[in-house]
């Protein structure tokens, strides 16, 4: 399966929460940013399919998602 949609989609969340400078510069259009990166990121979890990897998985369900990316990387490479 190609999980690099769901790589981008925690990449950005993970960036919208690490924008500092643009919670402290605009509340309420940082906080609409992340509501907007974790719905894409949900509808990618969602779209995962049955037999995906439990470590994975266990990343995800706990919102672990620097580790969820750097899981993928691991796969990845492992892949290539």
């Amino acid at each position: 399966m190609n999980f690099k949609p769901l790589e981008l989609a925690l990449r950005a969340r993970l960036a919208v929460v690490a924008d500092h400078a643009h919670r402290d510069r605009d509340p309420a259009s940082h906080l609409a940013a992340l509501r907007s990166a974790h719905e894409e990121l949900l509808h990618e979890i969602e779209k995962l399919p049955p037999g995906t990897d439990p470590r994975l998985l266990h990343f995800l369900q706990g919102q672990s998602y620097t580790k969820a990316v750097a899981f993928l990387e691991q796969a990845g490479a492992s892949e290539g």
